[in-house]
């Protein structure tokens, strides 16, 4: 089949619509060899080069972890009170603090941000998204969820914000109600049409590893491709929080992440596909980035004036070891170079770069 797929690299139809079906999906996940990954993962990769020539790298600013939902979502550490290995303790950012958090994020050379919150009701990710472009040029993508209002993305539209993320997460209701208990899934599919309805970039995800088969994977992939105009899918695994109900739940191994994003990236040739590096760990993002991943999320610059512990882990990509490992792979990052330098040079001094 690989070899079928490299000759419709060649067809411009397959390029616009998609290289693979559903049963060509489902066949490709089966795949356990290192041989089969590594093929998998080397026309996945050729797939992303053809449309992306550099590689994204988004930062975050977490807006509040003040949570409406109960019962909490059984894996969250994100929340307010739901893991001492989160935030745990309430926060709700200033004004200024998000002004600051913005500017030391474009200071760095990074050119794009998301903001994220909890699900609060307030529309604290269209203040937080104001104040980002009313002081920055970055890019914004808005993180939210059933929380966001026609309003809110009424405001997010007048605001010019790029794009906004509200991840299904999965489509199987058994495990979407098993795991998000406060939440109704179809509430979550009306915001992704709202988005789609006012015309701004919509970023919708799978979080894999919660217990989902490969057909589940599969079914939600086309179920994006078949109901939405996409522009983005994170592909998050799964990676358990202490003090959780799903503490001792198994964390989504890394090849899995890899084997999910190179077929979505045969699925989706075009769009951006990310990577957030909590959900699969620092020392791992060269994975993602063999695979076909064009955007590495969560990257915290050595300048970010807050603590930042991630959604899916306590631990966050720092800048310098992303573009270190992007460039490892002969890879290209979208950066304001200038502003890189600058920045490099400055909290990097020990520590020679050749540019």
């Amino acid at each position: 089949m690989i070899d079928e797929i490299y000759r419709r690299l060649e067809d411009k139809y397959f390029l616009e619509k998609g290289l693979i079906d559903r049963e060509e999906a489902l066949k490709l996940f089966s795949i356990d060899k290192v041989r089969d990954y590594l093929e998998l993962f080397k026309i996945s990769s050729l797939v992303r080069d053809k449309f992306k020539e550099k590689i994204e790298i988004t930062s975050t600013i977490h807006i509040t972890n003040i949570c409406k939902i109960s019962p909490k979502c059984l894996y969250c550490g994100f929340a307010a009170g739901t893991s001492e290995e989160g935030y745990y303790k309430g926060f709700r950012l200033s004004d200024e603090e998000i002004k600051r958090c913005a500017l030391a994020i474009e200071e760095s050379g990074i050119r794009r941000v998301s903001c994220s919150s909890a699900h609060t009701e307030r529309g604290e990710v269209v203040r937080a998204a104001r104040i980002v472009k009313e002081n920055t040029n970055l890019e914004v993508l808005v993180n939210a969820g059933s929380d966001l209002t026609e309003e809110h993305i009424k405001e997010l539209k007048k605001l010019r914000v790029e794009t906004v993320c509200c991840n299904l997460e999965t489509i199987n209701e058994e495990i979407f109600k098993r795991v998000k208990p406060g939440e109704e899934l179809e509430d979550r599919i009306k915001v992704c049409k709202l988005v789609n309805k006012y015309g701004i970039e919509l970023s919708s995800g799978l979080l894999i590893g919660i217990g989902e088969s490969y057909e589940d994977r599969v079914d939600h992939l086309f179920f994006l491709k078949e109901n939405f105009e996409i522009g983005e899918i994170p592909i998050m695994g799964f990676n358990p929080y202490k003090g959780t109900p799903m503490e001792h739940f198994e964390k989504c191994h890394p090849l899995e992440q890899g084997k999910t994003i190179a077929i979505t990236r045969l699925i989706f040739p075009k769009i951006r596909i990310t990577s957030p590096s909590p959900t699969i760990g620092a020392e791992n993002i060269y994975l993602p980035l063999m695979a076909g991943a064009s955007n590495i999320a969560t990257v915290i610059p050595k300048n970010y004036p807050l603590l930042v512990k991630g959604v899916g882990n306590p631990k966050t990509a720092n800048l310098e070891e992303v573009v270190k490992t992007i460039e490892m792979l002969n890879l290209k990052p979208k950066l304001d170079l200038e502003r890189f330098r600058r920045y490099y040079d400055r909290y990097n001094r020990d520590v020679q770069r050749y540019w």
